[in-house]
Formats: C-alpha cells, structure tokens, sequence
C-alpha cells in the first residue's frame, strides 16, 4: 500500500528542478518601495530594470483552466497550461469546435497581451483525467475512462456527481488508496509547474510574469459554490494540490492543510487562497468554513484572515459586489447577475441574498471583528475570467466566444444562437499595484491588498486614505507621493486619528482605458459601509463625474456622448464616528457601452421589430431579461477602520 505521502515524494522526484533543497536557498532581501520598506527578495531572477518605488498597475488573469481540468476538456477543450501562458503573451490560439483534421473552427487573440497570468486548474480528478487521456496508464481501461472518451458530455456529470454527491472515495480505477490518480496528479502538477516556470520571464525586462496555482473545488449542500483558486508565492508549491479528496467540503481543513504542508516547514512556501462566485454559492461563501451555513466562528477567523487576503469580485459567471434586493437602493448592483439555476439540478431559481455578496460580508467583518478581534472577511478586490477555453484575459465583448465552464457546450458543434448562455459574459480582470513585474513584488501586492478588479476593460484606479489631505490634492502633480506620505493606499488600514474631531479623507483618481474603442469615464463613487450601534449600514456617494450625457446606438452599438479621460477627487467623511468601524472602497465607472450579447445579436442581423430575422436560438435577443447595454466599471480594494483595534493591520 503506497500512501498519499509516498506519492508526494515520487512527485518531488518528477519535479527535478523544482527540488525544495534548492529553492530553499533563495535570498534574503527587502526592496524599498515609496510607503517604507517593499517587497521581500525571495527568488534567484535578474533584476529588473523597470522599477517604480511608486508602483504601477499590471493587468492580468488569477483563474484560467486548461484541458488538465475535468470540465474544460470533456468540452473539447485542448489548450495546455504552456499554450495559455502563451496566449497571456499575445499569441494566437485555436479553440473549439475542432474539424476532422483536428483544425481549430475559432481563433482568439487577445488586443493587448496581460502582465501576468495563473493557469488554476481544479485539484479534483486532475489524476483522474490524465489516466483517461494516456493510453499506457493503468485505469485506461476503465468502463468510466471509457466513457469519458466516447461520451464526454455524460462523463462531466457522472465523474462530477461521484465526487460530489456520493463521497470523497476515489473511483475503483484509482487503484488502493488512489495510488493511481495521485501518480498521475504528480504528472500533471509538474507540467503546471513547468509551464509556469518556462513562460515567467526572469530577465531584466519582466515582460510577463507566471504564478504557481490551482483550484480547490467542492459544491457542499444543495450545490452551493464553495471554491478558492490557491496561488503560491514562488516555485515552492505543495508536493501535490490539497483537494476537497483530501480536505472535504470545509475549507478550514484547506487552510490547515496550507499550514502543515506548505507554510509551518519553514522552506519559503507562501500561499493565499482566493474565494470566487459568492453570488452562487448558496449563502456558504462567507460563512462558517467548518459548519455550512452558520457564522464564523472563533476557530477560523485567524487562518481566514492570513490565507483570505483577495476576493474575485467579478468572472464570467457573474457579478459578486452586491445583490439587487427588496429595500436595496443601490441600482448599480444590478450589474451581470447571474442565478443559482444554472448551476443546481436540484430546487427552483432562488433570488439574490445579500449574504453571498462581498459588499455584505465586508460588512458582517466589522462586526465580527468587534466579537473576535480579528476581521476575518477582510477582503481586498480583484476581478478575473474563470475561462475554461485556456484564454486568459479575453475580456472584449465584441466577438466574445463564452468561456466554457458552465456555459454553453461547443466540443463538436458551434451551438445554435448566441455562443454562451446569456446570464454569462466575458469576465474581469485583476489589477495589482506592484513596484515591478516580477513574482515577488506582485505577490506583496496581493498580501497587502493593494489590487482591484475591473470588469475587463482597463482604466488606471487608485484610491488612498488619510487624516489630512488637501482639498487642492487633485492638481498636485506630486498626488501619489503625497498620498502615500499622509495615509494608506486601497487595501491599507486607517490609523487612529489625529485628533478627537478628526475626519478621515479619500483621495480617489482614476483614467480611463487607453484604447479609443473603448468607452471615456462617466463618475467616481466611494462606498462606505459602518457599524453604527450594533447595527451594519451602507451608503454610496458620488465623488467626481456623472454629468456625462453618454449613450449606446442599440442598431450599431456606436457610442454618443461626451465622458472623461480622467477624474480625481477629495472627499472627507462628513458623518465619520471615531467609535464606528468602517470600510470605504471605491468604483469607476465608464459610459454605457454594447454587452457581449448585443454585440453578437447585431452581427446576426437581429431585428427585433422583424420576427424574420430572428433565427433559431436567437429569440433572447429581443427578451425581456436582456440588457443589451451595460457600464463597464472597476472596484478598488477597501480602506479600514477600526474603532476597537485602530492599530491592527492584520
């Protein structure tokens, strides 16, 4: 009998250059920044020669699939990790459906090539699939693995129900103690490991940079998402991915399991964990990670808050600010919400609940820092796609082919109609304020929450606040350095204030994407949310902007209107309370611009006002529940306060 250790060894062999014996001898060296001491050398690379003590934005894409994952590939999906880093890079592809000759029908490529990328693959029955695909492994055989070939649809529901319904015992074909599939996941590993390792480029120029990662994947209760993409630090990863096989449903045992293997041996692994599709996950994402469905309790608010640092915000499968609910005033949360329908056999459509949205758990974290004293759903915000083409970073909505996953099935055949279901769209982007392009310096980021999500286009925002900025901040040329000097950027913690009447005040800039095809900025908003006696309360203030008289041709999709290249503004607090906890985060928004779904109704010649030219699978171009028009937008990190614990940082 060969234990999951001993698998983990023989993985360690398969890695070869991966050794933890070497990687553990990386240097031991900070790199100052313009708030104080930077980020942490951690890594042997060139330095490079790009350096802003003031840092700049890099875009990239946190939550990428490739053909290693079950679901990707019983879609036909064939892009392998290599060939997504290579598609981050500006590369062409082709994806699905395939010809006879195995040509792709599609090609993508991506406008602008990303800063960074982390192909995410699930964790779960990675071993699995790979014995399915190879010939000369043992289970190849399998009734399931021939199923799996023959009839892949079928096999993304029977695999996917074995694991998730009946269980966390291993298919028979896995052999004793699933010595089988754990081999073949050691295989795979090394091959993420790999490409990530090929495609980051460790010289001088930090052109583009790779992260280590996976996707802890589990769908407790009646099919609620409760899933984390796990991004490592440097090339000092796990022996193998801890999947739900191991952990079960709760993600505490994923955080334990971080600790014991990858954090507590003292050999350089670092590691977050990054939650994502709250708005599907059925009232479990922000609550107990022990019991489903309860609150947190005392026992996790520590490895939440040091593993939890960033949220997705925003993917193709929806929107995750907020919920548009009975009593909400807030009409911009209304923004790509997706339904719970979609991703349940079980149950009727259930509506949109406040408890699985970021905006009420960053809430909920104030107060239960006041119970425990530490906030565990302190979340700092970035967006991504969740492709599950290998496309990471295909964000347009003109042309956009769906990003499989849940979407639409396309293995053989184009699908009739629209490409993906039309609740879905194509997915955000994470944005990261770094010193420079390279692997520390971008984790340091996401550590300190100093990140924000946009829903795919690329305008610059920064957010910072303080106890005394200027009113006249706006016009300093000197704006960041300044800002920096008397606060915290997004993600940061106010610190007590400077006096008993003090305010504390917003700087929050941004510019609009540099593309000309895309739309100008039309406002700035800050959100606020606060504990105010016992009870948590919101509130959204626009700050800049929103006199634009923007609007789409809905025949064209052409845009009318005026918008701006950037805005700034000052904004102090006017109904602050130095015994109230608060969050504050801001959003930019740009002029209404064509949805995906509009775009690609136009290109078939829909008109709804002719029935003829309404084809087959078109008919939710003219529904009622489509939004051909939308506003694209971006969600700054939050700024803390902490009335009972204004030094804390945590």
């Amino acid at each position: 009998m060969i234990s999951r250790a001993a698998w983990s060894i023989l993985s360690l062999i398969l890695v070869g250059f991966f050794s933890l014996s070497s990687q553990a001898k990386a240097p031991d060296r900070t790199v100052d920044s313009a708030s104080g001491p930077g980020f942490r050398i951690t890594e042997e690379r060139l330095p490079c020669e790009r350096h802003d003590p003031l840092r700049r934005p890099f875009f990239g894409d946190t939550h990428v699939h490739t053909a290693h994952s079950q679901d990707a590939s019983t879609q036909g999906t064939r892009m392998t990790p290599a060939e997504a880093y290579r598609f981050a890079q500006g590369h062409p592809a082709g994806i699905q459906p395939f010809d006879e000759e195995g040509r792709p029908l599609r090609r993508v490529m991506l406008d602008r090539p990303l800063d960074f990328a982390v192909v995410t693959d699930h964790a779960e029955q990675i071993g699995e699939v790979h014995i399915c695909k190879t010939p000369d492994a043992s289970g190849y055989d399998s009734w399931v693995c021939w199923i799996y070939r023959e009839f892949p649809r079928v096999a993304f529901f029977l695999m996917n129900a074995r694991y998730s319904l009946f269980g966390d015992d291993r298919w028979g074909y896995c052999g004793p103690d699933g010595q089988n599939c754990l081999a073949a996941a050691g295989v795979v590993w090394e091959d993420t490991q790999r490409a990530a390792e090929e495609a980051y480029d460790r010289s001088e120029e930090c052109a583009f940079t790779t992260f280590v990662g996976y996707e802890w994947t589990t769908a407790p209760g009646n099919g609620g998402h409760l899933h984390r993409n796990v991004i490592f630090r440097n090339d000092v990863v796990l022996d193998l991915p801890l999947s739900k096989m191991e952990t079960g449903k709760e993600a505490l045992k994923l955080w334990r399991g971080l600790e014991r293997e990858c954090t507590e041996p003292g050999l350089g692994c670092e590691v977050i964990t990054i939650p994502h599709n709250s708005n599907i996950s059925k009232g479990y994402a922000f609550t107990s990670a022990t019991e489903l469905g309860t609150e947190i309790g005392a026992e996790e608010v520590v490895l939440r808050n040091r593993y939890d640092r960033l949220v997705e915000v925003m993917q193709h499968k929806g929107d995750s600010e907020c919920a548009l609910w009975p009593g909400a005033t807030d009409e911009s949360c209304g923004f790509e919400k997706v339904y719970s329908r979609k991703f349940s056999m079980f149950g009727p459509t259930e509506p949109h609940k406040p408890v699985d949205y970021v905006r009420d758990a960053l809430k909920r974290g104030l107060l239960l820092e006041e119970k425990h004293g530490v906030n565990p759903l302190k979340y700092g915000m970035i967006a991504s796609t969740d492709t599950h083409l290998g496309t990471p970073g295909l964000t347009e909505e003109k042309g956009h082919p769906g990003h499989g996953g849940a979407g639409k099935f396309a293995r053989d055949d184009l699908p009739v109609g629209l490409v993906d279901n039309l609740e879905f769209n194509p997915g955000g982007l994470a944005v990261l304020w770094a010193e420079e392009n390279s692997r520390d310096s971008l984790f340091e980021a996401m550590l300190r929450r100093e990140a924000y999500g946009t829903s795919g286009t690329r305008p610059v925002l920064r957010f910072f606040g303080g106890w005394d900025y200027a009113s006249d901040l706006c016009a300093d040329p000197d704006l960041v350095t300044r800002a920096y000097a008397g606060g915290v950027p997004m993600g940061g913690d106010l610190r007590e204030p400077l006096a008993d009447s003090s305010s504390p005040t917003f700087a929050v800039t941004a510019l609009r994407d540099p593309d000309e095809d895309q739309a100008p900025l039309e406002r700035l908003e800050i959100v606020k949310g606060w504990l105010e006696g016992g009870e948590l309360k919101e509130e959204v203030v626009v700050v800049a902007g929103g006199d634009t008289d923007g609007a789409v041709d809905r025949d064209t999709c052409s845009r009318k209107g005026s918008g701006h290249a950037r805005l700034c503004a000052v904004w102090q607090d006017p109904d602050f309370d130095q015994d109230e906890s608060a969050f504050y985060y801001a959003r930019a928004f740009e002029n209404p611009s064509c949805r995906w779904s509009q775009w690609a109704c136009i290109e078939a010649g829909v008109s709804c006002s002719d029935p003829s030219t309404i084809a087959e699978g078109l008919e939710v171009c003219c529904a009622e529940e489509h939004q051909p028009i939308i506003q694209e937008r971006a969600w700054s990190s939050p700024i803390w306060y902490s009335a009972s614990h204004p030094d804390s940082s945590l």
